[in-house]
């Protein structure tokens, strides 16, 4: 990858300096879906797939972006960062410059090529993966004294107030602190985090992601609505339970209460209560080696994701249901924030062909779309690529 990223480089600016060159992962989420913006528990892991960057400064005002994927260039002035109304990937990096900005520090020009692996719209955080490596890269390249959390917090403010989509913090948490053969069981409001080894590959199974083929995306969807009837959900609970800031607090001991809810924030509310816990309880099974009562835990948040968040669709749901179907298959759910993207299911490794032979062929027949399945393993997070 470094070696690819610095030979485009020299091609596309080779007027340039010396470039540096990082990579960021993008992740799988395995548990704990629409939890982190109501300041609860997400159980994710970053993936050998990701956006890698080099980057030089230029000695002006301007940062000049290639894109390597869409084969297009695009720059801006450091002196007046504007989001881009047509050129919408750059928007990612502009944010990020300016989250730079607003933190005290002063960014200089910057030639920057850009290549990524991370399937777009796919729920595997592509967008997250492009703003950890412009955080890591601009960092690296000035020398700034930010750190990995201080960055992560750029990168998720850059995507909620630059890009305008209301996402909480795991994406850029899983990509920047990914470890390999470890998932990421992360607090969203403390940002305490624990390291939780993957036991998958040693017991036989692997982490099988299929992309349903179904493009998703955010800023025209229904997310922000279901952060909203979060907010009104948690509002409407505090008057039995004045001690609850968000739904983080409410507990599956609250379903009674929950049930008193309007249908629609009764729903919202039961899926982030129960999906709270079954990050909980899904990492003691991972712990005890139970895996079994992990995939349990998969297949019962989608099921909470299709019926109570509303935010699956027939596609995830169809993938889902011919995953269980296989023999051997422990558990399986759309992963991600939803509206299509992918699934995730816990695969014996010894049916992996079988099962994406049979899958993908029945998904085609039934929706003539053709879905890519991948197996991905747990990775390092973001870093300088030396």
């Amino acid at each position: 990858m470094k070696n690819k990223l610095l030979k485009e480089f020299q091609a596309a600016f080779p007027r340039s300096g010396e470039p540096l060159a990082v990579w960021a992962p993008g992740r799988v989420n395995l548990l704990g879906e629409h939890t982190d913006y109501n300041g609860g528990f997400v159980f994710p892991m970053a993936i050998d797939a990701g956006i890698g960057m080099a980057g030089a400064l230029n000695g002006s005002t301007a940062v000049n972006l290639y894109s390597l994927n869409y084969d297009v260039g695009d720059s801006f002035s450091l002196q007046e960062i504007k989001p881009s109304p047509k050129k919408k990937w750059s928007n990612y990096i502009r944010g990020v410059c300016k989250e730079f900005q607003s933190a005290g520090f002063t960014p200089q020009g910057m030639d920057i090529v850009i290549f990524g692996n991370v399937p777009q719209g796919a729920g595997l955080s592509s967008s997250a993966a492009l703003e950890v490596a412009s955080a890591v890269l601009v960092a690296s390249l000035h020398g700034f004294a930010a750190d990995a959390v201080e960055m992560v917090k750029m990168a998720q403010r850059a995507e909620n107030d630059f890009v305008g989509v209301a996402s909480g913090i795991m994406d850029q948490f899983a990509s920047m602190m990914g470890q390999k053969d470890h998932a990421l069981f992360l607090d969203c409001r403390s940002l305490e985090y624990e390291l939780i080894p993957t036991p998958f590959e040693q017991k036989g199974y692997a982490v099988a992601v299929i992309n349903s083929g179904v493009r998703r995306g955010l800023v025209d969807s229904a997310y922000n609505d279901r952060r909203r009837e979060c907010e009104e959900a948690a509002a409407l609970l505090k008057r039995e339970l004045p001690e609850i800031t968000a739904l983080r607090d409410v507990t599956v001991e609250h379903l009674d209460l929950i049930g008193a809810l309007p249908e629609v924030l009764a729903a919202r509310a039961r899926h982030v209560v129960t999906e709270n816990n079954r990050v909980l309880t899904g990492i003691e099974a991972l712990k005890a080696g139970d895996l079994a009562t992990f995939g349990e835990a998969l297949t019962a948040s989608h099921r909470s994701l299709q019926k109570d968040y509303e935010v699956s669709c027939p596609e995830l749901d169809l993938l889902v249901d011919l995953s269980l179907r296989h023999s051997g298959v422990l558990g399986s759910r759309m992963t991600g924030a939803g509206f299509g993207g992918c699934t995730i299911s816990l695969v014996p490794r010894q049916e992996l062909a079988e099962f994406e032979e049979k899958v993908t062929a029945e998904y085609f027949a039934q929706t003539k779309l053709q879905p890519e399945v991948y197996v991905f393993s747990a990775s390092p997070g973001a870093r300088l690529l030396t």
